[in-house]
């Protein structure tokens, strides 16, 4: 009979190590692990020196930065991502590209249970078993396993469990639950579950208080092709350089902190704090150009295309077959996105105070109220008699009708 085989997420926090002993005797299986790296503190020799330490037959670290750039973070900024408005959808990006090369790895090495770690409270758990499922193919029996989320599992009983076999728990904790990737770090528990108080300041990383950032404001130029950012300050570089070194820039300035009310998929109202330099002010950045090259209809209506985008991905369906029909629709109207964007960074503010583009609908001889404008005042006497020709009538109408009531 064949070994059963199970793939797992492995970070190398204490869920995902102490994972590995109790899929061993809990599924009577091998335990291959994945790592991916998409920015955060990952250290690929000391995560295959954990896993192999604790039970995996094998390890599998994968460098996926460049990846995540291109083909998660700038289709994120293509679509202006903020879910309710605030949250840049940092983690949820990442979950899809975790969970396609879970299920790559898991046909290579012929095995049919997925594991992961996350919790049954919060959204990740839905991320990664809806992509892991719909990209199963023809793998039989395909089973998702969470033992936090499955097993009932908690911190104490796992620190136990780990230290009974060898699993190294270090001793002083940090009080908060971290999650970073090139597009942002999510910071959570600890007193950060206390919506009425302030995050501690040394919940913070890549970001300095505002009111300790430097007294002068410092200007970055961004130059986006068809809606992704491909140079800073006029030098081409990478997705992943870029976003590295704006995050950098940006965070020096104390810009990025972001502290809300966040709707979880699964109904829970939670207290959220995030940094994310780059993607608050790559999105602004992109957001302004897309309003000085789009036309005033495309404006007013791609808001509707990317909030429903960003509730997509924020809900896990990457690969609904929606998601498809909203890229194609905000892919085409990028075509036209392309020019170089100026934002001033100033204790906390990232403010936009400039734009240019070969393809602006800005038009000077029009704007201008010099008195060499080309645009004929006269015309708009016509145009406002017959924009508001339905109101007035309206408004005529309920007039006539209610001094018939009076009589």
């Amino acid at each position: 009979m064949e070994q059963k085989k199970v793939v797992l997420a492995f970070s190398g926090g204490l869920d995902t190590s102490v994972a590995i002993p109790f899929l061993k005797e809990k599924e009577g299986a091998e335990v291959i692990t994945v790592t991916l790296d998409v920015g955060g503190p990952v250290n690929p020799e000391l995560l295959r020196e954990k896993s192999l330490k604790y039970g995996a037959i094998k390890h599998y670290a994968i460098d996926a930065k460049e990846e995540f750039a291109r083909e998660y973070v700038f289709q994120a900024i293509k679509a202006n991502a903020l879910y309710e408005g605030k949250y840049p959808v940092i983690s949820s990006l990442s979950r899809p590209l975790i969970a396609k090369y879970l299920m790559e790895i898991a046909k290579k090495e012929g095995a049919n249970i997925l594991a992961h770690a996350c919790t049954g409270k919060g959204n990740d758990q839905v991320r990664l078993d809806v992509t892991i499922k719909a990209l199963a193919g023809d793998i039989k029996d395909l089973k998702v396993v969470s033992p936090p989320r499955d097993f009932g599992l908690t911190r104490e009983w796992e620190i136990d469990y780990g230290k009974q076999r060898g699993i190294e728990v270090v001793s002083k904790e940090s009080p908060y639950s971290i999650d970073e990737n090139l597009f942002g770090r999510s910071i959570e528990c600890g007193q950060i579950e206390y919506p009425e108080k302030e995050p501690p300041t040394d919940a913070f990383e890549w970001t300095v208080p505002p009111e300790e950032a430097p007294d002068k404001p410092e200007y970055v130029t961004i130059t986006f092709e068809k809606g992704e950012p491909v140079a800073l300050n006029g030098e081409r570089l990478s997705g992943s350089e870029l976003l590295t070194k704006l995050n950098e820039i940006a965070g020096a300035h104390g810009v990025g902190r972001i502290d809300h009310i966040e709707d979880r998929l699964v109904g829970i109202k939670s207290r959220e704090v995030y940094e994310a330099p780059a993607a608050t002010v790559l999105i602004e950045a992109h957001h302004d150009l897309e309003k000085l090259v789009l036309t005033r209809h495309e404006v007013l209506f791609k808001p509707l295309i990317d909030a429903k985008w960003v509730e997509m991905v924020y809900n896990g369906l990457w690969v609904e077959p929606l998601m498809g029909s909203l890229n194609a629709f905000i892919n085409e109207t990028q075509k036209r996105v392309n020019g170089t964007v100026k934002v001033k960074l100033y204790k906390g503010s990232y403010i936009v105070v400039g734009r240019s583009s070969p393809n602006s609908l800005y038009s000077y001889d029009l704007a201008t109220y010099n008195i060499d404008s080309s645009f004929d005042q006269t015309a708009a006497r016509g145009f406002i008699e017959l924009w508001g020709l339905p109101s007035i009538v309206a408004a005529q109408v309920k007039e006539k009708q209610e001094q018939e009531r009076k009589k």
